[in-house]
Parts: structure tokens; sequence; C-alpha cells
């Protein structure tokens, strides 16, 4: 019997399939390699064949549709309903298939090569960032054991590493100079790796019609541009501008029971990277951004005057995500307009 939808469980080297017929009936269970999933699909009546969005899967869906076949991508935790009795793959898979042909489903758009490029250099600076904030802290830490202190701020201590270095009276052992000169190379070693993949951003917003778009909003430059672009392409995935400001985690936690609403803080769901970005450049336009310009300035003030200051941030990252949203789902670069 035809399968009329499929569900793929995906692993490192191991899938495992399971399809369904329009009844709901299993009519088949097969365990594959990667390369006998790819020749079994291939021929095959072309199907709905569900997957979660995983390591790898957008890799497989970009195989499976030019295959003919129709595919959707799923967040793990909106198929783990679906999951009965104990948790095997064929058990997964099942699962996976039941969920794909739910019409509230909400699916992830499937990535091009070039959004998983731009994913991957976000990831790997985010990570350049990290290993560059912990050489600094444990310059500093090497340095307080020794009872010099340096004033915050890393711009401090680059200026005064080299004269520390070169004091013979600082008490410091041969062996602790040489580690932290190892320590200053590696410093600058992250900083140029840094800076390279900055400058490919600025290249690469001046190729991509989306990012370029989105430079024109304020608060969002080169960083938020590409990774928002990385994320979720032309933003068509979100029905609403509210739909990207929740997947954000940029919008109130809600515990309501009994017909009483209870709001709470953000939610912090989503892609926390993102987040962050936004929450960094919604600080930059409260801080710098002309408001008489713009039809938010008004908002902002009478906002200012009642709520902390964090909250003025985190609702400006907020309204920056929504015009975002309607940037690129229109096409339209964004028009500022004066306050009224």
């Amino acid at each position: 019997m035809k399968a009329h939808v499929c569900g793929i469980d995906i692993g490192k080297t191991v899938f495992h399939l399971v399809g369904l017929s329009k009844e709901g009936q299993i009519v088949a269970k097969r365990r594959f390699t990667r390369k006998q999933l790819v020749i079994h699909t291939a021929n095959m009546p072309t199907c709905l064949i569900g997957m979660e969005a995983c390591p790898g899967a957008h890799y497989l869906a970009r195989v499976l549709t030019a295959q003919g076949h129709e595919v959707k991508l799923m967040p793990a935790e909106y198929v783990r309903p679906f999951v009965k009795s104990n948790k095997n793959d064929y058990i997964d898979a099942e699962a996976i298939a039941e969920a794909v042909q739910r019409p509230t489903m909400r699916f992830v758009p499937i990535k091009t090569e070039a959004q998983l490029d731009l994913q991957a250099l976000h990831r790997v600076r985010d990570r350049w960032m990290g290993r560059r904030t912990a050489v600094i802290n444990q310059i500093r830490g090497f340095l307080l054991e020794h009872g010099i202190t340096i004033a915050v701020g890393p711009a401090h201590l680059k200026r005064q590493i080299p004269s520390i270095l070169e004091d013979a009276d600082n008490l410091l052992s041969p062996r602790m100079r040489a580690l932290l000169v190892e320590l200053r190379d590696e410093w600058e070693k992250l900083e140029t790796q840094i800076e390279e993949i900055d400058r490919e951003f600025s290249q690469a917003v001046k190729q991509e019609e989306n990012c370029r778009r989105l430079l024109t909003i304020p608060g969002i430059g080169p960083l938020t541009a590409t990774a928002l672009t990385a994320a979720i392409g032309n933003a068509t995935a979100f029905h609403k501008s509210r739909d990207l400001a929740a997947w954000l985690g940029l919008v109130p936690r809600q515990h309501s029971t009994g017909g009483k609403s209870r709001l709470l803080g953000i939610s912090k769901r989503g892609n926390p990277y993102l987040r962050r970005l936004f929450i960094h450049g919604g600080r930059a336009v409260v801080a710098r951004a002309k408001r008489e310009n713009h039809t938010f300035g008004n908002w902002l003030d009478q906002l200012e005057a009642r709520s902390p200051r964090n909250a003025v941030v985190v609702a400006m990252a907020n309204k920056l995500a929504r015009i975002a949203w309607a940037v690129l789902t229109r096409g339209q670069d964004y028009r500022a307009t004066a306050c009224p």
C-alpha cells in the first residue's frame, strides 16, 4: 500500500522511516543508512515527509525536495506529545508522521546553503568572542595573584600589558611572563579572526537584498541583519510581527487560569543569540536615536517616564523585531517618519 505521509527519525548514520496510509495505518517501517535512505526515497512515490529540525535536517530536506517530495520540518518539542508509550526510533518516526499532518502544527522553513553558511559564521564568531573574554579574564586573574590590578575594560589591559611585561620590578617569574606573552598572542589572534569575520559580514550585507533593507532600520547593523536573515530568511513563516517577537522571546510569559490573565517577564524562548543582538540594538536606539525623526519617539518618551530602563530597552527591541518583520515581508526599506 502506498504511504500517504512518512516520518523520518534522523540519526548520525542511521535513519528510521515510518509510512502511514490515509487512514493512519502503518504501511512502511524501515531502517536505512544515509545512502540507502536517499536511494529509497528517490524510487518511492512522492508524498509528504516530516522530520524534526535538527543537525542534518536541512540538507536532507533539500535532497528530498529535489526528488519531488513535500518536506516539512518541525521543532522537536512540538513532536514530543505525539510519542506513544516508550521511546524508540520507530515510535519517534511514527510520532513525526502523525505530527506533520496536524493543520495547526508550526513548521521550520528549510534553510538554503547561503543561510547555513551565514549561521555557521555567527556561531564561530560567538565562540571566539567567548574565548576572547575568557583569555582577558585569565590574564587579569594571573596579574591579580601577583598584586597587579588593571582598571575595568579590555582597552586598559591592552594598553598596560606591554609595560607590565617589561617591568623587572613587579616580581613576575620568568615562567609567568612567558605565559602572559602566550595569552596576549592568543588574544591578538582572536581579535584578528573576529575582525575578519566582521569584514565578511560587511560584504554579505551588500550582496543580500534582505540584509540591505534591514540596515535601514535604526539599531540594526550588519551582525543583526545577517543573523536574522540566516535564521528566518524572508520571515514569511511568521503570520504577523508579534509571532517573530514571540519566537525571539521578547514578549511576556503568560500564566493565566480561571479567566484571570497574568503576565510575567519576557519568555526568553527561541534564539538567545538573536535576542541578545536585538536587545543591544534596542539599547543603542534608546541611548542615541533622534526620536523626533521617528514615529516611535513619543511612545519611547512616554514609556521612559513610567518604566525601568531595562524594560524600555526590551520594549524597544520588541518593536525593532516587529519593524524587521514588516520590512522583510513587504520587501521595502524602512521609511522613518517624523513624530507628529
